[in-house]
C-alpha cells in the first residue's frame, strides 16, 4: 500500500481558518461586539450625566480626547475579557494547540478578530461621542487627522490586549488581572494616542509640532510591541 501524504496548509491558510472561526464565532452569538456596544453606550450616560449641570463651566473640547481614549480603553477591556471565553469553556484552546502550527499565527489571527470587533464599536460609539458632546463645540479644521492615532492606538491596544488575555485566561480573577497589566504596558500609547487627538481637537498655530511626535510615538509603540509579542506568544500560550 502507498503512503498517504498529507500537505500540510501554508502558514497564510492557517491564519485564516482561524480568522474565519472567530468571525463566524462572533457573528453568530454577537456576543463580544454587543456586550462591548451596551458598555460604551453606558459609560457615554456616565459621561452625559457627570456633565449635564458642568456643561457652561468646563471646557469639553479641552478634555474630548482623554475622554474618548477612556472609553475606547475601557470598552477594549471587557472584550479581551472575553475574548478567550469560547475557546476556554469548550476546550478549543487545547485542540488548537494540538495542531501542528506556528503559534504566532494563532497570535495574529486572534489579535486581528479582536481588532475588527474593537474597530466595529468605535464605528457605532464615536459618531455617538461627537454628537453627545461635539456638535455644540467649535473645532478645528484638522479635526480629520483624528483618524491616524485611532488607527495606530486600535491596533496597539488590540495586540498587545491579546497576549495579555491569552496569559491571564486560567487566572484567578482574570478581569481583574488582565487590567492590572494591560493599563501600565498600554499607557505609553494611551498618553501619545491622547495627545495626537486632542492636538487634531482642538488646532492650533503649532498643533502639528504636538501631533507629529505623538504619532511617531504611536506607530514606534506599536511596531516594538507588536513584535514582541509575536515572538514571545509561543512561550504565552504555552504557559
Amino acid at each position: 500500500m502507498g503512503r498517504i501524504s498529507i500537505d500540510r496548509p501554508s502558514t497564510f491558510r492557517q491564519y485564516v481558518n482561524l480568522l474565519r472561526k472567530d468571525l463566524r464565532q462572533e457573528f453568530r452569538t454577537r456576543d463580544m461586539i454587543s456586550s462591548m456596544g451596551i458598555y460604551a453606550v453606558l459609560v457615554l450616560v456616565i459621561y452625559g450625566a457627570a456633565f449635564g449641570y458642568t456643561a457652561q463651566s468646563i471646557d469639553v473640547a479641552q478634555m474630548s480626547g482623554g475622554l474618548l481614549w477612556a472609553l475606547i480603553v475601557f470598552t477594549s477591556l471587557l472584550g479581551l475579557n472575553r475574548s478567550f471565553s469560547h475557546e476556554r469553556e469548550q476546550g478549543c484552546l487545547e485542540g488548537i494547540l494540538l495542531v501542528p502550527l506556528d503559534r504566532s499565527v494563532v497570535y495574529l489571527a486572534k489579535a486581528t478578530s479582536n481588532l475588527l470587533f474593537l474597530a466595529i464599536v468605535e464605528l457605532i460609539v464615536i459618531p455617538l461621542f461627537y454628537f453627545l458632546f461635539l456638535t455644540s463645540v467649535e473645532l478645528s479644521a484638522t479635526v480629520g487627522f483624528v483618524v491616524p492615532p485611532l488607527i495606530l492606538g486600535t491596533v496597539g491596544v488590540a495586540g498587545v490586549g491579546t497576549i495579555l488575555s491569552t496569559i491571564t485566561i486560567n487566572a484567578r480573577g482574570k478581569d481583574v488581572m488582565l487590567a492590572i497589566l494591560f493599563i501600565p504596558l498600554v499607557w505609553p500609547l494611551l498618553f501619545a494616542c491622547v495627545s495626537a487627538t486632542s492636538s487634531a481637537f482642538l488646532g492650533g498655530q503649532f498643533w502639528f509640532d504636538t501631533y507629529g511626535v505623538s504619532v511617531l510615538m504611536a506607530a514606534a509603540y506599536d511596531v516594538i510591541m507588536l513584535l514582541v509579542c509575536w515572538v514571545l506568544y509561543d512561550y504565552a500560550v504555552s504557559a
